[in-house]
């Protein structure tokens, strides 16, 4: 398995997993759970009328954190860069059908973004801190 692949599987099994961004001088972090592949990035989504959406575009580094089982978490940080395309959001109503409830293809809405020049840090209490890059 491969860094992007352990990072996914790990993201996916936490469920639910949060995201920081920066306004103006301040972190801003809020949860989210969908995550997905695509063309090779790891992808996530967003709402252009949500603050998310305005502090990415401002400020594009994010990190990312998610619990995991048996005390391990990551960190996941990296540049977060805009992606939305008619493929892209079909792919993320096709991974999360849930979306199709607020969103559709041919919304405005609806925002892709996938992490560039990422790092994971898997960290634990008992066995130190792994750092993966993809």
């Amino acid at each position: 398995m491969d860094a992007r692949e352990r990072v996914l599987k790990f993201l996916k099994e936490a469920g639910a997993f949060y995201v920081a961004t920066v306004a103006e001088d301040a972190p801003k972090v809020r949860p989210h759970s969908f995550v997905m592949e695509h063309n090779g990035r790891l992808c996530f989504t967003t709402n252009n009328q949500k603050p998310t959406y305005q502090q990415l575009s401002g400020n594009p580094k994010v990190e990312i954190c998610a619990l995991g089982k048996n005390g391990v978490w990551m960190r996941l940080h990296g540049t977060a860069r805009f992606c939305t395309s008619i493929e892209s959001k079909t792919a993320a109503l096709d991974t999360m059908p849930s979306l199709k409830q607020m969103y559709s293809v041919e919304d405005d809405l609806l925002e892709v973004f996938c992490l560039e020049n990422a790092i994971a840090d898997f960290c634990s209490m008992f066995a130190g801190t792994e750092s993966v890059t993809f």
